[in-house]
């Protein structure tokens, strides 16, 4: 037993007035842990997210900003916001992911669409922007892990220009677009098919205001699950004829498709990074389909020639 757990476990003592027993979950990509709460009457998910490492402020504000807009996030029970203890809802062990097939994928992603409406609906004046910085912070992990850390490789002259020229494009791609309210990390593994067969959010702690493409991206071309262009078309045009916002079909798929770009080049950095750094193998497995994703769409865009050509080297 850890000290965290330790204190997990005082913490819980002290807040429920019933037995309990307690069950620990899968982890995630970050710091945080998990556990399934059971008491006689109900369920809950008990979070531990470490202050030092995390950001349980920002999930407490944006979990009651999600409620307040009738986003189905997880109500906070109990919370010791710093010392990072939450006690939540629990929305079972059904993700999206697990849901999906070609059978439920129509309606599922139509389900989380309407659901994503409403999160970009909210108010987002709160949040941090999405600004050119962080853009450029989370392309650049790719560079630093994948490329140098990963592959073992050193960027010549001319690669660097290529990068620092790609980066800039994309960065400038995403900031044009309308900003919203982001989650940042919307996706199979993030949405949860309750039991009444509504949506749960979660790991939305990161959530900033953002290119109105982000979150859709990460849902149509996730990373932890693929569809075919002509169905990904399907369901961004079910976007575009419901959002409120009067969007052009043809410049919204430009900036769909470099937003893309932008996602998988960060999320490669960042699988590699959870590799080296924090021992988690099993994410390199997705890699690939990253790089295929981004080699897909830079051969359609000529300011992207050189980047295209660069990401096609590294596959061979």
């Amino acid at each position: 037993m850890d000290d965290r757990y330790a204190q997990l476990l005082g913490w819980l003592e002290g807040k429920l007035e019933q037995g309990f027993t307690i069950q620990t979950l899968g982890g995630d990509a970050s710091f945080r842990r998990y556990y399934r709460i059971l008491t006689d009457e109900r369920s809950f998910i008990a979070s531990d997210m470490p202050p030092t490492q995390e950001n349980p402020v920002a999930f407490k504000d944006i979990t009651v900003l999600l409620l307040d807009n009738g986003v189905r996030a997880p109500a906070i029970h109990a919370a010791d916001v710093s010392a990072g203890l939450f006690l939540l809802d629990d929305f079972g062990d059904t993700t999206y992911l697990n849901a999906l097939s070609n059978n439920t994928a129509d309606l599922l992603y139509k389900l989380a669409i309407d659901e994503l409406l409403k999160i970009q609906a909210i108010e987002d004046s709160v949040l941090p922007a999405y600004d050119r910085t962080l853009l450029l912070e989370e392309m650049q992990l790719f560079t630093d892990w994948y490329y140098k850390i990963h592959l073992g490789k050193s960027l010549n002259a001319r690669d660097k220009k290529i990068i620092t020229q790609s980066y800039d494009y994309l960065a400038d791609n995403a900031l044009a677009q309308p900003q919203v309210f982001v989650h940042r990390d919307y996706h199979s593994r993030n949405l949860m098919l309750c039991a009444d067969r509504t949506i749960g959010v979660l790991d939305y702690q990161d959530a900033v205001s953002g290119a109105i493409t982000y979150d859709l991206v990460s849902l149509l071309k996730d990373c932890y699950i693929e569809w075919q262009p002509s169905q990904r078309l399907k369901w961004l045009r079910y976007y575009l004829a419901n959002t409120p916002h009067q969007l052009d079909e043809e410049q919204f798929i430009l900036w769909f498709d470099l937003m893309g770009i932008q996602r998988h080049l960060k999320a490669t950095g960042i699988f590699a990074r959870l590799y080296h750094r924090d021992h988690k193998p099993g994410y390199l497995t997705f890699i690939p389909r990253n790089l295929r994703y981004i080699g897909q769409v830079s051969a359609h865009y000529p300011k992207l020639a050189d980047m295209h050509t660069f990401i096609e080297d590294l596959a061979r």
